[in-house]
């Protein structure tokens, strides 16, 4: 794969363009995204009803008049009743009744029917043909989003299901590496046909389970779709063993092939290894990759970043706000520290480090390598650029955080979070211009001017997304957030799409609504591949950490005797960094809040501490091997004979920076993120 292609103009895609899938996948996403809106929606129709109709919440244009009686005599009744009474001889604590509380009874009764009757009054001045329209809607949509609360679940299934499909045929399932012979090609194929099938065993095990239950039909409606899921994988595999791609060449394994074999199906076969022979739980892969049917509607934003970060590579939004800083003609070293700076928000705004290499790294890649960078450099920095903003808001990650962890904050999280981002880039910075040499900038006359001149083209891009983010304010009442942004910005992608598809239209022959479908169709494409690796890897994420979550692993880690926050957090370090090497973080989020997080605050680390501590444990996670998600990504982005070219020449920091640069800025940002802190309050 050309580095250059990845900057083409037109319709870019990785992967070939699927037009049913990606259209049916857009569907689905948008969906989801429709069915997240409507509790806002119901919110503001409750709103506006208010606004319109006072004590809108009262009225009823179907109301009956009240058939309570308000004419009464107190005293007449309350005497009636006293001589109605007749002792029971049956009744040991049989009394004669009490005149004033019978009293107060009717009084009370009396009151209520006043009230109902007063209502029923104001009730006719409102119950107008507009307020029934309207009631019919605002009720009907509440009804809806009450009886399909199971909905979302479903929705995300078949999702997953296409979009891991997608990834199965065109085998773009993560791996270390890729498959070169079609040895490897099968044996690729046929771990992930084992390994789906064994799920499929879980499954059936759990079904069994499920069946001596009571009131178990939903969940087993759920295990019955997964089960379809698992065996329409199996068929994939299997025709896929056999139909080889004719670009394979004829081949054998060797000691590196076991690298073909997608990260998923290592996770699963470790984990269901641990459930069939050590814990004797068959049922356990199942149980735990379910799990994301209770979480679907944080996966669903996944997938609804991921496509967002598909729609941004589809416009010319990267490139412009890379003309920004050209006319200053930085240095290599300068431009990769500019980047650090200026990518980490978007970033945060694409909810996870891969989906903006995925999204923009070719861009990055490419305009370092004409900045003069060597590969090296470009590809630690195209790796970190979807990295450090992790920390930033509104990411997704720490949303998550803070919805299984209530001693924390998004907002503290933010806080602290900006200034570890300042930490890291800034070393970053300082390791890049100590290494590389040359790195003053050398603006040419007039620079400043000709970036105020390239900031005109960015100015429709942001007239029309600020007006889309207003628009769903002024009809939802949504303000856009972290809790928003996974809602609200693909809306605002697909407003951007429209305008950026009339851009060629006097080079082409088609129209803005040609244009515009062929993008969005490519983005969803591009992200049915993406969502189907990343889930399949969160998922049986999950289930590698059940083994730690039913192991004694953590007592052993944090046993009763250890009462030193400072050994604690030693432990914790490198506990984490572990985790983050092996997992992808979504899973390695669920999985520390189930079992590390409390036992490390009991012993007395800080939940604000230890959960930015995790974090960074986690950034370096991404970027360090065996398995380094972000590198794999990168390679994805730019193509693998750009990685190997890059490792020819030069001295061994040079053959390796783009490994070992990331390590000499995150370890150390680790370590004074963890223990610098302490000195304020475990001393």
């Amino acid at each position: 794969m050309n580095w250059r292609a990845m900057t083409a103009t037109g319709v870019r895609t990785l992967y070939p363009v699927h037009r049913l899938h990606g259209v049916i996948l857009l569907l689905l996403l948008l969906a989801t995204l429709l069915l997240g809106m409507g509790n806002s929606l119901h919110s503001r129709l409750l709103w506006v009803g208010e606004q319109v109709w006072p004590n809108y919440y009262l009225l009823n244009p179907d109301a009956v008049e009240p058939t309570c009686n308000l004419v009464m005599d107190v005293d007449k009744e309350v005497q009636r009743r006293v001589q109605a009474y007749q002792p029971d001889p049956d009744d040991l604590f049989s009394s004669p009744p009490d005149p004033q509380a019978i009293r107060q009874s009717l009084e009370s009764n009396l009151a209520l029917c006043e009230q109902r009757h007063l209502q029923f009054a104001e009730n006719q001045k409102n119950a107008t043909w507009g307020l029934g329209v309207f009631k019919d809607i605002e009720q009907g949509l509440a009804n809806f989003l009450l009886s399909n609360i199971d909905l979302t679940k479903f929705l995300f299934i078949g999702m997953f299901a296409m979009a891991a499909a997608i990834s199965a045929l065109d085998a773009d399932h993560i791996a270390l590496r890729l498959p070169r012979n079609r040895a490897e090609w099968r044996l690729s194929q046929g771990v992930q046909f084992v390994v789906n099938g064994l799920m499929l065993l879980s499954l059936n095990a759990y079904l069994g389970n499920l069946e001596r239950t009571p009131d178990s039909a939903s969940a087993m409606d759920l295990q019955y779709a997964w089960g379809f899921v698992f065996g329409l994988f199996m068929v994939i595999n299997a025709i896929r063993f056999f139909y080889i791609p004719e670009r394979m060449r004829a081949g054998s394994l060797d000691l590196a092939s076991g690298l073909v074999v997608p990260l998923y199906c290592t996770m699963g076969l470790i984990a269901m290894s641990y459930f069939f022979f050590v814990d004797g739980y068959s049922s356990g892969l199942a149980i735990y990759f379910g799990m994301m049917s209770n979480l679907s509607s944080m996966f669903i934003n996944i997938g609804l970043y991921v496509l967002v970060g598909m729609m941004l590579k589809q416009t010319r939004v990267p490139e412009l706000l890379l003309g920004l800083i050209k006319p200053y003609n930085l240095p290599a070293p300068m431009l990769a520290s500019v980047i650090i700076f200026a990518t980490a928000f978007p970033t945060a705004f694409t909810g996870a480090s891969g989906i903006f290499i995925l999204a923009v790294g070719g861009v990055v890649y490419d305009e370092l390598r004409r900045a003069g960078a060597g590969r090296q450099l470009s590809l630690a920095t195209t790796a970190m650029s979807g990295s450090l903003g992790v920390v930033l808001n509104p990411c997704l990650l720490i949303v998550v955080v803070a919805a299984l962890n209530k001693e924390v904050t998004t907002t503290e999280m933010y806080g602290w979070g900006f200034w570890v981002f300042i930490m890291s880039a800034s070393l970053f910075s300082f390791i890049v211009c100590k290494t590389e040499g040359n790195w003053k900038p050398r603006p040419a006359p007039g620079a400043f001017r000709a970036s105020l001149r390239a900031t005109r083209p960015l100015l429709p891009y942001v007239v029309v997304g600020s007006a889309v983010i207003l628009a769903i304010w002024a009809v939802l009442g949504l303000q856009f957030n972290e809790y928003s942004a996974p809602l609200i910005l693909p809306l605002v992608m697909l407003a951007l799409l429209m305008l950026d598809a009339g851009r060629e239209r006097d080079e082409t022959s088609e129209t803005r609504m040609q244009a515009f479908f062929a993008r969005s169709s490519a983005a969803a494409s591009d992200s049915a591949v993406h969502i189907g690796a990343l889930l399949a890897l969160i998922g049986f994420s999950i289930c590698l950490g059940g083994i730690l979550e039913r192991s004694d692993i953590v007592h052993y880690l944090f046993p009763e005797s250890l009462t030193s926050p400072w050994l604690a957090m030693l432990v914790i370090v490198v506990m984490l960094t572990v985790i983050g090497m092996v997992m992808d973080p979504f899973g390695a989020v669920i999985l520390v809040s189930a079992t590390i997080a409390q036992p490390a605050i009991q012993i007395g680390i800080d939940p604000l501490h230890f959960w930015i501590v995790c974090l960074v444990a986690f950034e370096l996670g991404y970027l360090s091997p065996p398995v380094a998600l972000n590198h794999l990504l990168t390679r994805q982005v730019v193509g693998e004979t750009e990685v190997l070219a890059a490792e020819r020449t030069g001295t061994f920091w040079h053959r390796y920076e783009r490994l070992l640069l990331p390590l000499a800025v995150m370890i150390p940002t680790l370590l004074l993120a963890a223990f610098v802190p302490m000195l304020f309050y475990a001393l």
